[in-house]
């Protein structure tokens, strides 16, 4: 579905990504793992186009992904933050609407989207009138996916959307997301830096390492047959206690 080649990106003359190749097949979760500052947000950001690559490119469905095509290209998108990235000054209800009310949707099929995606959700719809500042961290999340599957989108990105949510509110949302996932059939591509997250969602691990790719594959296989020694250190240190 997408698929980068010697995809690279500089920030300040210093190479954060790459060069990367990679393929993202269509109806898979691929999930980006690494430690912090290896690349990671920023390549899922190459992927939305909100970045553009320094070197390489970038195919979406065999035709390369244009300056001019970026508009288009993102209504196919689904994008999904931690805590939601809602705008404070919008209800639920606006924030999950608001692309579908600027495409110039129908009322009617406004409201029938969002009943159908608040109970996939499970968000109850009598917090869909609050501001997100009335809602807890796990409520703002699924209004953040509900914005993000509001155009059917083919392809869903999420930067680390569990990371900031307490222990029992991620594991409920873990296991919510993993149903969505399986029942949508979407292409999924998932930031994370947990491993054991990586293990529970991904087709596929992308472990990264400077800014590129260390190892990719199951977790079995990364466990199995590491193909460099930082990827044992990386799972090892995960293992250990806190």
């Amino acid at each position: 579905m997408i698929a980068l080649s010697q995809v690279e990106k500089s920030f300040d003359g210093h190479r954060v990504v790459g060069p990367i190749s990679l393929e993202i097949a269509a109806k898979a979760t691929m999930v980006l793992i690494g430690p912090s500052g290896c690349g990671k947000s920023t390549l899922l950001k190459l992927m939305l186009g909100l970045l553009r690559p320094d070197g390489g490119g970038i195919e979406v469905g065999g035709s390369p992904l244009e300056d001019h095509d970026l508009g288009r290209y993102r209504h196919s998108l689904g994008y999904v933050v931690q805590q939601g990235g809602l705008f404070p000054h919008m209800t639920a209800r606006q924030n999950a609407t608001l692309m579908a009310g600027q495409l110039g949707w129908e009322a009617g099929r406004i409201a029938a989207r969002l009943d159908a995606l608040l109970a996939l959700t499970k968000l109850k719809p009598d917090l869909i009138d609050r501001y997100p500042a009335e809602l807890s961290g796990g409520q703002r999340q699924r209004v953040g996916l509900v914005r993000a599957l509001f155009l059917d989108p083919d392809l869903l990105l999420l930067d680390e959307p569990l990371g900031a949510l307490d222990p029992l509110i991620r594991f409920e949302l873990q296991n919510d997301l993993k149903e969505i996932f399986d029942s949508l059939h979407k292409t999924v591509v998932l930031v994370t830096h947990d491993m054991g997250e990586a293990r529970f969602f991904a087709d596929t691990i992308v472990l990264l390492k400077d800014g590129r790719i260390a190892q990719t594959g199951s977790f079995e296989e990364l466990v199995d047959s590491p193909q460099d020694p930082f990827v044992s250190r990386f799972i090892e240190a995960q293992r250990a206690p806190a």
